[in-house]
């Protein structure tokens, strides 16, 4: 890509791909396109004007997505509504979502995503899209060279009662052992306590190589986890109520030092201005790189519904 800062997802409309405005002209311009080669081109893909809705996406989601992914060790709350298809993140509508790209902070992570817009919002509700090469581009020099001896990233996980997500629900389990070998094969620590949540640290990255073009990206969620992130009275509030080594989510250095809370809030906050908005409409479908391109929600009044599936 050689002109980042005006970079934006190719729109793929039906005047565009010369077939009917419905979600079987859609399925058959997907048919006889190489999808793999136009996302490698653009990053993300929009489609507009199909008349996609919650019934039709089942036709066209196999031509987007190799093999849809389960949401295991998601971090964010979600209702499943299908075979491993999810709401976007349910997060309070008033509050922006900081850029990110899908479980960078876990051992692995989908290569694409998918989104339908069932419901756009009454306002607000854009779903910002941001070049992650470009956003690393732009960091200041001291920020890129504090991250770059990586992430240690912790969970607390109730057993059923508490604050934040279950684990069996972040492992759609109930079963121990399961969790145990899941996170076996991810070079993750973890613990049972006496009240049967379970404690996770793992190390992570924070920037990787793109596997189709060799660029390193920016590739964590520092800023999600880092209790800065929620503003200073929300930080009074949660450390009334709950014990710092019970938080949900938290995140160190590498080494276990703490990291500074202008670098988060400066991360978060030139991503979100760095990125371009995706405002929906009803029936849209947007495929996305999920290394190469971060993504966001910007606040929203009104009732949204948005699905997301991955691969």
């Amino acid at each position: 890509m050689t002109d980042r800062k005006n970079w934006a997802p190719q729109r793929i409309t039906p005047e565009v791909a010369r077939v009917p405005p419905t979600a079987q002209g859609l399925v058959e311009y997907l048919g006889s396109t190489d999808v793999h080669d136009l996302l490698g081109r653009h990053l993300a893909l929009l489609f507009r004007g199909f008349e996609v809705n919650g019934t039709t996406l089942e036709d066209v989601m196999p031509l987007l997505l190799a093999e849809r992914l389960a949401y295991v060790h998601g971090n964010t709350p979600r209702t499943k509504v299908g075979d491993n298809v999810y709401t976007s993140t349910e997060y309070p509508p008033e509050y922006a979502i900081s850029m990110h790209n899908e479980l960078s902070y876990a051992h692995s992570w989908p290569s694409r995503l998918l989104f339908s817009c069932v419901r756009p919002a009454a306002s607000g509700g854009a779903t910002p899209l941001l070049d992650s090469a470009l956003w690393l581009e732009q960091l200041d020099d001291r920020i890129r060279e504090a991250f770059s001896g990586g992430l240690c990233y912790r969970q607390y996980l109730h057993g059923g009662r508490g604050f934040g997500k279950s684990w069996q629900a972040t492992f759609e389990t109930d079963d121990p052992a399961q969790v145990e070998k899941l996170l076996g094969a991810t070079g993750a620590s973890w613990e049972w306590t006496a009240s049967h949540a379970l404690r996770i640290s793992h190390v992570r990255p924070s920037t990787i190589e793109h596997p189709g073009t060799g660029e390193e990206v920016w590739f964590n969620q520092a800023d999600q986890w880092h209790p800065a992130s929620l503003g200073e009275e929300t930080m009074r509030e949660l450390a009334s109520i709950v014990p710092a080594d019970e938080l949900p989510q938290s995140v160190t250095f590498a080494d276990g030092s703490p990291i500074p809370d202008d670098y988060v809030l400066t991360v978060r906050d030139q991503g979100l201005a760095l990125a371009v908005d995706v405002a929906w409409q009803q029936g849209d479908v947007l495929l996305i790189d999920n290394i190469a391109v971060a993504h966001g929600r910007r606040p929203f009044s009104g009732s949204r519904r948005v699905l997301v599936a991955m691969s």
